[in-house]
């Protein structure tokens, strides 16, 4: 499958998005970093398109003390396959990233 050819204008527009996305979820990282943001709220937004899509390790790593071992390791834990975005948690899984760490 090949590729649609857009126009100057399209992929302009494309590319806007496309650093929009990034720059929201820059913002949620850092909030959820300085602690503006609780990881429930996050996952309560969990209907919002930056939040959606994003991977739930990306997440994880955004909250303080925890890397990527840590990361790994909860959502191993947990049964989170490490490519799960947020949209895609179930409510066990959801319920159990928040009681782990709760703590």
């Amino acid at each position: 499958m090949t590729l649609p050819e857009l126009s100057p204008e399209a992929k302009r527009a494309a590319l806007k998005k496309a650093q929009e996305m990034r720059s929201k979820r820059a913002r949620v990282r850092e909030d959820l970093k300085q602690g503006r943001l609780t990881l429930e709220e996050v996952l309560d937004s969990a209907d919002d398109a930056v939040i959606s899509r994003m991977r739930v390790s990306y997440l994880l790593e955004s909250l303080p003390r925890i890397g990527k071992v840590r990361s790994r390791k909860i959502m191993e834990e947990i049964g989170i396959h490490e490519s799960r975005r947020v949209q895609g948690l179930g409510a066990r899984q959801r319920e159990a990233l928040l009681s782990k760490l709760a703590k």
